[in-house]
């Protein structure tokens, strides 16, 4: 028997008028779960609650402290849920539970890195010239509208929360009809820690209706998005109508640079972690893998034998051996299907592991690959390092979203760069190399937001997040700019002259003189 989940706003549950959302098991193909969703009219009715409590300032106005210690709260609270979020996490997404247990206990970082930024914040006081003291203070927007995707709806969703409350806003978040549960979850857990009712609902939806009627209401001063590029465009341009601010992460396709003097093991180990945690769907996926000719036959071998050690430890995700779990959807499943079919048609005997959907019993732990939508660490990639015919393929170019990556050899360092941004997105980028001074060369010359050397996927709340051409989106999440960018400054100019110079300052005087202008 499914369980029906309904909306959160104004602090309680309320059923949603829309259509009711199945939620399913990625690993089993089983319905676990039915939620409401927000129609227009839902919608409409929580942005004006939002916007109501905004200007009532039961939030926007409290002392910083007091922000900061829900803030604090809400992430002790959170330790205590661990086990109840992380076991709907695996249900919901099918990430394996070995990924969960490692992911979701971290991001109560995010809430005490904001709370702490709330309690150190210092105010900036300007030279501006005269007997003037001008000072600058940050305002929240108002109402902010969050929409997050299916690949990790926790961090996501925390990611973007603790900065946007921690500035004062009220915040209407919708996640991925895919995976909207533990959201809902997040609702019920920042009440307990005392935020006030009205200033958090969560709606979930599609988003043809839910996600639109929220980013068209001209209440909303900021919308966050993270998803594909195509859908992060589209709301920009309704976005950009009503001059509201913007924050997109977007799409990636991240190369992964091997130079000749790596630490081939690390390398190989980083390519792994990079290309094949969760499952691949991940906007800083590794999946191009650009490898020096004089070492490529090595790592392609040892990439190539840890991807058949994983697929034989696929399994439930459940299952705290398991390695790797399914694609979230049938839909992704026959897209990265697609993908692979076609670079394999024009381009004959290049898969080196994997290639083809999972079907009968795990290894594991007997686990019907058949019910799920699963699909093995795959590797692409001729035995030549300089037969790159493979790089007019879609695979090389199109955000995949699946464990595939391809693999291609290069001679000079020009050559490696050239490859690495021969991409339309510029989210993420790695680098292996013992070389110092290429680090710090290469890493200068990659058009990428993140750059990571001799590591992948390192994420801190205090490190921004967002990428370097506008396929990949706009602006950035962690750190102070994504606090700042939920804010408005607000500059306060004090004259403190005496009476007799401000009597000096008559504009319309009678007589001539010299009179101050600005």
């Amino acid at each position: 028997m499914t369980t029906e989940h309904l909306l959160w706003i104004g602090g309680a549950e309320r059923a949603g008028s829309g259509e009711l959302i199945p939620v399913e098991n990625p690993a089993t193909g089983e319905i676990i779960a039915h939620c409401h969703s927000a129609s227009k009219e839902d919608v409409i009715s929580a942005v004006e609650l939002a916007h109501k409590t905004y200007k009532s300032g039961v939030w926007s106005r409290v002392p910083r402290h007091v922000r900061a210690e829900v803030l604090e709260r809400a992430a002790s609270l959170f330790e205590t849920h661990l086990a109840a979020l992380i076991d709907i996490e695996v249900a919901q997404t099918g990430r394996a539970i070995r990924e969960m247990n490692a992911q979701v206990p971290s991001l109560v970082k995010w809430f005490r890195y904001y709370a702490a930024l709330l309690r150190t914040e210092e105010r900036s006081v300007l030279p501006t010239v005269g007997k003037l003291h001008n000072f600058l203070d940050r305002r929240p927007l108002g109402v902010v509208v969050q929409i997050t995707p299916f690949n990790h709806p926790l961090l996501i969703a925390v990611k973007k929360l603790a900065p946007a409350l921690a500035a004062g806003n009220s915040v209407l978040l919708k996640p991925s009809e895919l995976t909207p549960i533990t959201s809902l979850m997040l609702g019920k857990i920042m009440k307990e820690a005392g935020l006030p009712d009205g200033v958090l609902s969560v709606l979930p939806g599609y988003g043809a209706t839910t996600g639109k009627a929220l980013v068209e209401h001209p209440l909303v001063k900021k919308v966050d998005v993270t998803g594909g590029t195509a859908a992060g465009r589209a709301i920009g341009e309704i976005v950009g109508r009503n001059l509201a601010k913007y924050t997109a992460e977007l799409g990636g396709k991240a190369p992964l640079v091997v130079f000749k003097d790596a630490d081939l093991d690390a390398a190989v180990n980083g390519i792994a972690f990079g290309a094949f945690i969760a499952s691949g769907q991940t906007c800083v996926a590794a999946t191009r893998i650009i490898v020096h000719e004089s070492i490529y036959d090595k790592v392609l071998q040892r990439l190539t034998t840890r991807a058949t050690s994983i697929e034989r430890r696929m399994g439930s995700p459940k299952n705290p051996e398991c390695m790797m779990g399914p694609l979230i959807s049938e839909r992704q499943l026959k897209n990265v299907e697609e993908l692979v079919d076609e670079a394999c048609l024009y381009h004959e005997r290049i898969v080196q592991a994997g290639g083809n959907r999972l079907e009968g019993q795990s290894e594991l732990d007997d686990t019907d690959f058949s019910k799920g939508y699963y699909f093995p660490p795959t590797i692409l990639a001729y035995n030549k390092p300089t037969d790159r015919s493979i790089l007019n393929a879609r695979i090389w170019r199109e955000e995949a979203f699946g464990p595939v990556v391809v693999v291609v050899g290069f001679s000079t360092e020009e050559e490696a760069i050239e490859l690495a941004n021969d991409s339309e997105f510029g989210l993420g980028a790695a680098i292996w190399t013992r070389d110092l001074a290429q680090a710090f060369r290469v890493s200068e010359q990659i058009d990428a937001g993140i750059v990571w050397v001799n590591t992948h996927h390192r994420n801190d709340p205090s490190s921004p997040w967002g990428g370097a051409k506008s396929s990949s989106g706009v602006g950035s999440e962690n750190g102070i700019d994504a606090y700042h960018a939920y804010t408005t400054t607000k500059s306060t100019i004090i004259n403190y002259a005496s009476a007799e110079e401000m009597a000096a300052e008559d504009w319309f005087r009678e007589g001539a003189g010299n009179v101050r202008y600005g």
